[in-house]
């Protein structure tokens, strides 16, 4: 969020740090678009809490695409990953169109492999290329490998962002859009 819109955004790296729904507006190559941050989904989250995640439900509901924030350098990353998708099947938004985002590139460690060793890869054994290489080839979606803090591959998001938004704009408002224009 506070990457995209140049605002300063309460971030922290900690359960429940934030728990209201963000909204900022987010202009890319003259495309405006409306950008909420919204309180992450949890795993057998208890029924008291329920009524607080409403919100970020709603907004995800209401959207028109999805950017799937995953923490790579987390080692449950692909539980917290499938959390997110059965969430999503479970409020029937599943059909949305989602860009995966996979951040802390810079963070991401992994154990390589002696050459000799014969015993099959397992998630610690895999380098972030071969990561990439797995996502990329699922090809259900758009994924990206950043680092918001340190900046890298920033422009790859924000041309995917923006791609992301033109076609929905053009769905939209297909005589406002120029078909031609590619940013």
């Amino acid at each position: 969020m506070n990457l995209l819109s140049k605002s300063d955004v309460f971030a922290e790296n900690k359960l429940f740090a934030t728990l209201d729904t963000t909204v900022r507006k987010v202009v890319i190559d003259n495309q405006p678009f409306l950008l909420s941050d919204t309180v992450g989904f949890i795993r057998k989250l208890p029924h008291t809490l329920v009524e607080s995640f409403k919100s970020t439900l709603d907004e995800v509901r209401e959207a028109d695409i999805l950017v799937h924030v995953a923490d790579i350098s987390h080692p449950g990353h692909e539980e917290q990953i499938d959390v997110v998708r059965q969430t999503l099947t479970d409020i029937k938004a599943s059909d949305k169109p989602v860009l995966m985002l996979f951040n802390k590139i810079d963070a991401y460690r992994f154990d390589e492999k002696e050459a000799d060793d014969l015993l099959p890869s397992t998630r610690k054994n895999l380098s972030l290329e071969e990561l990439e290489k797995i996502w990329m080839a699922k090809g259900d979606n758009v994924s990206l490998f950043i680092s918001a803090t340190e900046k890298i591959h920033v422009d790859n998001l924000r041309e995917a962002l923006f791609q992301q938004v033109r076609k929905v704009a053009r769905q939209r408002w297909p005589e406002k859009v120029p078909r031609d224009y590619t940013g």
